[in-house]
């Protein structure tokens, strides 16, 4: 790799680092720069993957006040985190992306007014923050093994596709939603990470490179979110979600 690679890869998953902490979605900034750069785009997704994991932990560290409010959830979501995400991951080894590709804007634009709408969708569904229902854990269980195939598939954007799912339960405290969802994520990205390892789809230069860079940019993103008033990382969370769904519609379409 060229300096310039280095820099250039190091500085994106830097970045996608702190945006994956707060929403989700940082792997459209991964993704294209290993494909800059002449990556496969298989092989960069797989790659992309596998540099963003370690990071998480600094993330994780970042949240580690609000992981005693996680932990029932995280009963409830990490086995289908870990099924679904592995299911994803043997798809893509195995199929075409092109038509999953021309679906993620789609995926993440309705995430986004999900995530926006959660209040009165709440409401209407009879999922409140005090109350666990069968039916409102089971539905969130379902929606969770659908966001883990995709992640493990690609991943672009299921912060934001948890982040909705959890606020369709009635979860309000945005840091403690980022602590689960970081938690779920770090699970599909785990199996997946080991499913394209197994394949031999890695460029390991490339990806200790962005382990470096999002390492730094998780930890900073989680840290430094939780300083801004609640309201606002939920405009953040709804700004990159429209920004990404718009980036997507543009590459496939356009």
């Amino acid at each position: 790799m060229s300096h310039w690679e280095i820099a250039s890869l190091f500085a994106a998953a830097c970045l996608a680092g702190a945006v994956n902490s707060v929403a989700g979605g940082g792997t459209i900034l991964t993704f294209p720069a290993l494909i800059a750069f002449g990556m496969p785009s298989i092989q960069a997704n797989a790659t992309s993957t596998l540099g963003l994991l370690v990071g998480m932990a600094g993330s994780l560290f970042g949240y580690r006040a609000h992981l005693p409010a996680a932990r029932p959830w995280l009963r409830a979501f990490a086995p289908v985190s870990v099924v679904g995400g592995l299911l994803g991951a043997w798809l893509l080894t195995r199929t075409s992306s092109q038509f999953f590709d021309r679906l993620v804007p789609v995926l993440i634009l309705f995430a986004t007014v999900l995530f926006l709408a959660n209040d009165p969708i709440r409401r209407l569904a009879g999922f409140e923050a005090a109350h666990r229902s069968s039916a409102a854990t089971w539905t969130g269980i379902a929606l969770q093994f659908g966001v883990s195939v995709y992640g493990g598939y690609f991943g672009a954007g299921i912060g934001i596709l948890m982040l909705a799912t959890m606020g369709l339960l009635g979860l309000r405290h945005i840091h403690e939603m980022n602590a689960i969802k970081t938690i779920l994520g770090a699970l599909i990205n785990v199996v997946a990470a080991a499913c394209f390892v197994f394949a031999g789809l890695v460029a390991w230069p490339q990806a200790v490179v962005m382990t470096a860079g999002a390492t730094i940019g998780y930890f900073s993103g989680s840290h430094f979110s939780q300083k801004i008033p609640q309201q606002s990382v939920r405009h953040l969370v709804v700004a990159i979600g429209l920004s990404l769904s718009a980036l997507f519609f543009y590459r496939e379409f356009f």
